[in-house]
C-alpha cells in the first residue's frame, strides 16, 4: 500500500481512535451561570476525576464540582497509549539525590498500588476499561540501547522494588519478537487498558456520588476562591487545578508546564497467522530504548496502538484540540512500527491522532496544596499520568481534607520547578533538545560510540 492510499483509507483526528470506537459523548450539565460549592475541580481529565471521586469517598459532606472545557477524558486521558504503569517520572536515582532513600521506595510502592487500586476501582465499579496484566517490556535494537538495558539492570539491583531484570534477545523474543532485539529489560508492574473507556466509566461513578461535572464550560482564569469561566463564576473554598497539557492556555499560567505533542496510529486489525509470528501473548506493554523513543500495546481486537513524539511542541505553547496530526509524523510512526515488524509493511492504518501532555522545567510531575489560599494542583507527568494521576487525585483528596497520610509526604509532594523560558528561547530549546536525540539515536543505528555526550548535553539541557 502507497503512503497516498494508506493516507486516504485511514482516519486523522476525532480526538482519538479510543473515542471513535465509543463514540464521542455530548457534553452534559454546562454551568448556567454564576455558582458555589466546597470545591472546584478545573480539567475532567484522570487528575480531576480520581480527585472528585476520593473526595466524594472520604468527604461526601462537601459540594464538589468539575469545570470541564469540552467534556470529560477529552484531553490526554482518552489519548494516550493505555499504559497503567508503576513508572516514577524523574528516575527513582534522582529523587535520590534530594531525598531519603526510605521515602523514594515509598514512591515506587506508591505508584505499584496505584496500578492495583485502579484496577479494583475498575472491578469494583464495573468499568470494562480492558485491563490486562502483562507488564512492560522495553527492547534494546542496537549496542547503545543494549548498554542502556545492562544500566538500567544495575539501576533496578539499588532498587528492587520495581521487580525490573535484564533479558536476553531469546528471552524478549519470547514475549515479543522485534526484529533486531539484542536484549531488553521487563518490568511487572503495568498493565494494558483502554483509556477512553477508563474516563468514561469514572465519570459515571463520579456522578452516581453525586459529583456534578459542567462540561462544555471553558475556564478563564483561576485564583484563590474563584474560578472564572465563559459562563459564569463558580466560588468554593478549595480550587483544584488540574489541567495538564492545557495548562498554558490559562491566565498567567503560559510558561508553567509546556504543551508537548504526542501522537499515535492503529492498525486495522491483523490476522492470526501475522500474530503468531510476532507472539505477544502476554499482554506486555513495549517500548524501545531509543532517546526518543515510541511505545505500543496490543489492542484486545487485535491491533497495534504504537505512539511517539512526533512534531514535540508548537511555538508559544499552543494546543491542536481535535487530535489533528501531520501526515508525516504518521509516517514517522509508521516506520516505526514497521522497523521493529518488518511483515507489518503492507499493514493498513485504521487511525491517527494527537494529543497534548504536560511538561514542567524539571520533567518530574507533582502534587501541590496550599491550605492558606485553598489552591491546589498536580499533573506534569510527562507521558506516565495514566497511574500517576490517581496517586495525585488520592494524594489532593488527603489534602484537601486535611488528612495527613503516608501520600501527603511523598517526595512529589509541594516540589517547586522554575518557570520555562519565554519564546523564542523555549521552543528553541525544546526542538534542540529533540534534534540532539533524534542525532543521537541515527548515530546509534549506524553503530555510534559517541552518542552518550550527545544525549548527556539533552539531559543537561533539559534539567533531566
Amino acid at each position: 500500500m502507497t503512503p497516498e492510499s494508506a493516507a486516504s483509507a485511514r482516519r486523522s483526528g476525532g480526538v482519538s481512535y479510543w473515542w471513535s470506537e465509543l463514540g464521542i459523548p455530548e457534553p452534559q450539565d454546562p454551568l448556567t451561570g454564576d455558582a458555589e460549592a466546597d470545591v472546584v475541580i478545573v480539567g475532567a481529565g484522570y487528575t480531576g476525576l480520581w480527585t472528585a471521586y476520593y473526595l466524594a469517598e472520604i468527604r461526601p459532606d462537601l459540594d464538589v464540582r468539575v469545570v470541564e472545557q469540552r467534556f470529560a477524558g477529552y484531553g490526554a486521558s482518552g489519548r494516550n497509549g493505555g499504559w497503567l504503569s508503576a513508572s516514577v517520572t524523574g528516575g527513582l536515582d534522582g529523587y535520590a539525590r534530594t531525598h531519603p532513600r526510605a521515602d523514594v521506595a515509598r514512591f515506587q510502592l506508591a505508584m505499584i498500588d496505584a496500578v492495583d487500586e485502579v484496577i479494583r476501582v475498575a472491578e469494583r465499579h464495573a468499568i470494562d476499561a480492558e485491563v490486562r496484566r502483562g507488564g512492560t517490556l522495553l527492547v534494546a535494537r542496537n549496542a547503545a540501547q543494549a548498554g542502556r538495558a545492562r544500566q538500567a539492570a544495575v539501576s533496578a539491583e539499588r532498587w528492587p522494588e520495581t521487580g525490573a531484570r535484564l533479558l536476553s534477545a531469546a528471552e524478549a523474543d519470547a514475549r515479543i519478537r522485534v526484529a533486531g532485539t539484542r536484549a531488553a529489560l521487563w518490568e511487572p508492574h503495568c498493565a494494558r487498558i483502554n483509556p477512553a473507556r477508563l474516563a468514561q466509566g469514572l465519570t459515571r461513578v463520579v456522578r452516581e456520588r453525586g459529583v456534578r461535572i459542567h462540561e462544555a464550560t471553558t475556564v478563564r482564569s483561576i485564583a484563590p476562591g474563584r474560578v472564572e469561566t465563559d459562563r459564569g463564576t463558580v466560588r468554593a473554598r478549595h480550587v483544584i487545578r488540574a489541567t495538564e497539557g492545557f495548562t498554558a492556555g490559562l491566565a498567567g499560567e503560559r510558561r508553567t508546564w509546556v504543551p508537548m505533542n504526542s501522537s499515535m496510529i492503529v492498525t486495522e486489525p491483523l490476522p492470526e497467522a501475522t500474530w503468531a509470528g510476532i507472539g505477544w501473548e502476554h499482554h506486555d506493554t513495549l517500548e524501545d530504548l531509543a532517546h526518543v523513543y515510541s511505545y505500543a500495546q496490543r489492542t484486545p481486537d487485535g491491533r497495534i496502538a504504537i505512539g511517539g513524539r512526533g512534531n514535540p511542541y508548537r511555538f508559544g505553547s499552543r494546543t491542536d484540540l481535535d487530535g489533528d496530526i501531520p501526515d508525516r509524523t504518521v509516517q514517522h510512526l509508521r516506520a516505526v512500527l514497521c522497523a521493529w515488524f518488518p511483515q507489518l509493511r503492507e499493514v493498513e492504518l485504521a487511525h491517527a491522532w494527537s494529543g497534548v501532555l504536560g511538561v514542567p522545567r524539571n520533567w518530574r510531575a507533582t502534587v501541590a496544596y496550599d491550605a492558606a489560599s485553598g489552591q491546589g494542583w498536580a499533573g506534569g507527568y510527562v507521558g506516565t499520568g495514566v497511574t500517576a494521576t490517581n496517586l495525585a487525585g488520592r494524594t489532593l483528596a488527603d489534602l484537601v481534607a486535611g488528612e495527613r497520610t503516608d501520600r501527603t509526604t511523598l517526595p512529589w509532594v509541594d516540589q517547586r520547578a522554575r518557570a520555562w523560558e519565554p519564546e523564542p528561547l523555549r521552543w528553541l530549546g525544546i526542538h534542540g533538545l529533540y534534534r540532539a536525540y533524534g542525532l543521537a539515536d541515527r548515530l546509534e543505528a549506524r553503530g555510534g560510540r559517541r552518542t552518550s555526550r550527545i544525549a548527556t548535553l539533552a539531559n543537561r539541557v533539559s534539567g533531566r
